[in-house]
């Protein structure tokens, strides 16, 4: 049975939505201040399209966090590099953690808005169980945790440093510089696994 194609009005309109919800998102004071209206409105289709293709407001916020995170979960699956399969989990993890961070910063407004939906918490989010379930396994397998039982919690305590909340208040109200995030992160990720980080002091 041949595979039926999205119509290209439809991908169009997708994209549309998308983009227009990027923009609605980034230039809101408040995530939870962007309807359904008006992503319709700014992306020119009728509001009963959105429902139609996205179910309601969080379903199309969860498509268009998965489609800007396609890149980063292609690399972590497939790709040849520091996020992939084939590298050793002491580089892996901060790697993997320095990736969500900068998805984090670069998709700030986004990423407050789908944390803030399901009973306001992100630990709900299909997204947050697959990285905390790779970052567990990953941990179990380094020296400084391994058998200890605590890999699981570890997983939680580092990923809750790259909260969508905690990633606005340091670079938005707290004005701290993207590459000053990105080397306290990856100092905090190696006193958690017991090595040393490049930028660290001696």
């Amino acid at each position: 049975m041949t595979e039926r194609r999205p119509r290209k009005d439809a991908t169009r309109n997708r994209a549309a939505v998308f983009a227009a919800a990027d923009a609605l998102f980034a230039e809101c004071q408040s995530p939870e201040s962007v309807t359904m209206a008006d992503i319709a409105a700014a992306a020119g289709v009728g509001k009963a399209t959105l429902f139609r293709a996205f179910g309601d407001r969080t379903g199309l916020i969860r498509a268009l966090y998965e489609a800007r995170l396609e890149p980063v979960r292609n690399a972590v699956e497939e790709g040849p590099s520091p996020l992939g399969p084939a590298t050793a989990p002491l580089v892996r993890v901060p790697a993997l953690l320095d990736a969500v961070l900068c998805f984090k910063l670069d998709n700030r407004h986004l990423a407050l808005a789908l944390e803030r939906t399901g009973a306001d918490s992100p630990y709900q989010a299909e997204h947050y169980e697959r990285w905390h379930a790779l970052l567990r396994d990953l941990l179990e397998q380094t020296p400084h945790l391994a058998g200890t039982g605590s890999a699981d919690f570890t997983a939680h305590a580092l990923l809750a440093a790259t909260r969508a909340d905690l990633v606005a208040y340091l670079a938005g109200g707290r004005a701290v510089p993207r590459e000053e995030l990105r080397v306290q992160l990856a100092n905090f990720t190696a006193s958690v696994l017991g090595t040393r980080h490049p930028g660290m002091p001696a």
